[in-house]
């Protein structure tokens, strides 16, 4: 399969000649670059690089663009100000999950729209016929994300800005600065629950810039993180995903953790009558799960509750902060999925006892990511 992907113009320098891949929206993605657990540690610990240069990209400008983009999104962009980011859904007609977006607003007449697969159709038939100037940027840019604790001092040694927490809060961007001397967009915000940043640079300043960040994060032991750590990364975080993980077109924001995005005083987007009439009926909630065993094997598995058998696991990891006990995120029927209920997953080898958790259990508060 991996012959058959596109590669990212970082896969010179992350992607080794023996690498397992997977798809990951048409490119190939390394699930390990050297050791998953020091890769995962390089994160929580120290500093780590991740390429996330397969998320599509729509930029729009014009008149009225942030308007219009705020017909196909779920998060209310009317009162974002300038240089900050929202964070949420992109639904159907029926309310149903095709992408969770990030969506950088310059202004009324400039935003631009970072996801998945699910996304740019969702864009373009908001903004067809309005005048705007719509453009699809994947092929045009590399991404590449700096996270973890010492991500900060790195960035230090190489931005021609001010990027001290007070300066360059989370959930903000800054574009039209220079890092390592290359012209690149700096947002603050990452998939860790660490401290973190996202840089965007054009394809052609991919390799300077990565080189560029290795260099100045050596001291700090800096490593490439493949897809096997971001997973244990993300589900620790509790930070959900689609492709028939978390959630596909059948699942509402109600349903995958994303309710808090959904606003009460928006009034006109896609999805809104929908999403209003499911809030109290949605049946299915996502819970962390800990499981007696199984680590990644429990990926599938349905659960039960006695006989009854009450959602299943979407991705299950060995976690490290838990001491490498088995984690997962599951989708659950809404009346099993209080915190503390007692399940039990049925894997091929035998069924595992496993306890509902709180969620995110890396963190909770959010406040790593904030520093």
């Amino acid at each position: 399969m991996a012959e058959t992907l596109l590669r990212t113009p970082f896969a010179p320098r992350n992607v080794p000649a023996d690498a397992e891949c997977i798809d990951v929206y048409g490119y190939a993605a390394p699930l390990v670059v050297t050791d998953p657990v020091d890769e995962y540690t390089a994160v929580r610990e120290r500093v780590g690089v991740l390429d996330f240069s397969m998320l599509l990209k729509v930029d729009v400008r014009g008149p009225g663009a942030v308007a219009a983009v705020n017909g196909a999104v779920v998060r209310d962009l009317a009162g974002v100000a300038p240089g900050r980011i929202a964070y949420g859904p992109v639904v159907n007609d029926a309310g149903g999950m095709l992408d969770d977006s990030t969506c950088f607003v310059y202004g009324p007449d400039h935003v631009r729209v970072i996801g998945g697969p699910g996304m740019p159709a969702a864009i373009d038939g908001a903004t067809a016929g309005k005048g705007l100037e719509v453009r699809h940027l994947r092929e045009e840019q590399c991404h590449l994300t700096l996270q973890g604790p010492r991500s900060r001092e790195v960035l230090a040694k190489l931005a021609d800005f001010d990027v001290s927490g007070g300066a360059f809060p989370y959930y903000t961007f800054r574009d039209g600065v220079t890092v390592a001397g290359l012209p690149v967009l700096v947002s603050r915000m990452g998939f860790t629950a660490e401290l973190g940043y996202e840089l965007y640079a054009p394809v052609e300043e991919a390799l300077d810039l990565w080189d560029a960040v290795f260099e100045a994060g050596r001291e700090f032991g800096i490593r490439a993180v493949g897809a096997a750590a971001i997973m244990m990364l993300r589900i620790e975080a509790g930070m959900v995903m689609g492709e028939g993980l978390e959630y596909d077109e059948s699942v509402t924001p109600w349903e995958c953790n994303l309710g808090w995005a959904v606003p009460a005083e928006k009034v006109a987007y896609r999805g809104r009558e929908a999403l209003a009439a499911a809030r109290e009926t949605a049946p299915f909630r996502t819970v962390s799960v800990r499981l007696a065993g199984g680590e990644d094997r429990a990926t599938g598995a349905p659960l039960h509750v006695g006989e009854d058998v009450v959602g299943h696991v979407t991705m299950s990891v060995p976690s490290p902060h838990l001491g490498f006990a088995t984690l997962g995120l599951a989708r659950v029927a809404r009346q099993h999925a209080a915190v503390g209920t007692s399940l039990v997953a049925r894997l091929d080898e035998g069924d595992v006892a496993g306890e509902i958790v709180a969620t995110p259990v890396y963190d909770p508060e959010r406040q790593r990511v904030r520093g």
